[in-house]
């Protein structure tokens, strides 16, 4: 059986960047000594969720990739034997900047990244200002201990972006997040908007047969009280694990990967796709119909 252990790295930030990094290693640290393989942190995890209002200080923050940061997670990764997700704000060019996460093989080796490709522009969360829409693709990459796809964040609402980053050939679809309550929000209101968002990261388990590890901040930062809650489903879609909403947290999750076989075995949703029919998807809306 193909088992792996997802670490999963929960943590509230400050506006001290090199306090928020060391934050980090420890918590991957913390994970590898835990027997984790892969190690996910949350969204944007080395500052301030900065996208709550328009400024244009946040961009001093922004890096290249490859760069530092990423050679920092090469040794750590190297050192430890695990894979690292981390999820950094990449200067491109200049006036071009991106939502990005860096993907670390075990050995320490870059393997590369995926730019974020859908990009919000909600009150406390205007990413459109800061971050050009990704152009890489939907991705996957071989690591040592199996082929993983990530997504970031506002991914999360798209079965499409699921969808064709498992068609690339990945075991376990990875979502580092930043996503909160606006503070004084009516406690149904909150609980009907974290309810949809884990079930329709739910739903791309079920629909594609892979495990989904999403990977939350917590804490209050001006207006938004982030709501954690980290949690991995299995391939039926059954939350195996969820964290809290307002404790910083590392957890280290088995997933058998060899389940996605058994699950495309009965529920053969990718055997019965009718790829033949599908060219209206490319339509923004098909108001002709």
């Amino acid at each position: 059986m193909k088992k792996v252990k997802i670490g999963l790295i929960q943590s509230s930030c400050s506006n001290n960047t090199e306090a928020n990094f060391a934050k980090a290693e420890k918590g991957i640290r913390d994970a590898a000594k835990l027997g984790a393989n892969i190690i996910c942190l949350q969204e944007l995890f080395s500052s301030l969720y900065f996208c709550i209002k328009e400024d244009y200080e946040p961009f001093k923050f922004a890096e290249k990739i490859p760069g530092l940061s990423t050679e920092k997670f090469q040794s750590l990764a190297k050192e430890l034997n695990v894979v690292i997700v981390a999820s950094l704000f990449e200067k491109r060019a200049e006036g071009i900047y991106h939502n990005t996460a860096a993907i670390i093989d075990a050995d320490g080796k870059y393997l590369g990244k995926y730019r974020k490709m859908h990009i919000p522009d909600d009150p406390s969360f205007y990413e459109k200002f800061y971050f050009t829409p990704g152009d890489t693709g939907f991705l996957s990459w071989q690591t040592k201990f199996g082929k993983i796809g990530v997504l970031i964040c506002w991914d999360q609402w798209y079965p499409e972006a699921a969808r064709l980053t498992t068609l690339s050939g990945a075991e376990i679809l990875f979502y580092p997040t930043a996503i909160g309550w606006a503070v004084g929000e009516d406690k149904k209101v909150c609980d009907d908007q974290l309810n949809a968002w884990q079930t329709i990261q739910r739903s791309h388990a079920i629909a594609n047969g892979v495990p989904v590890v999403s990977v939350n901040r917590v804490g209050i930062e001006v207006n938004i009280n982030f709501w954690g809650k980290s949690f991995v489903a299995d391939t039926f879609g059954e939350v195996i694990f969820e964290s809290s909403t307002d404790k910083e947290e590392v957890n280290v999750v088995e997933v058998d990967l060899d389940k996605s076989n058994t699950t495309r075995t009965h529920w053969p949703f990718l055997r019965d796709r009718r790829i033949d029919a599908y060219d209206a998807i490319l339509k923004r809306f098909n108001d002709e119909a």
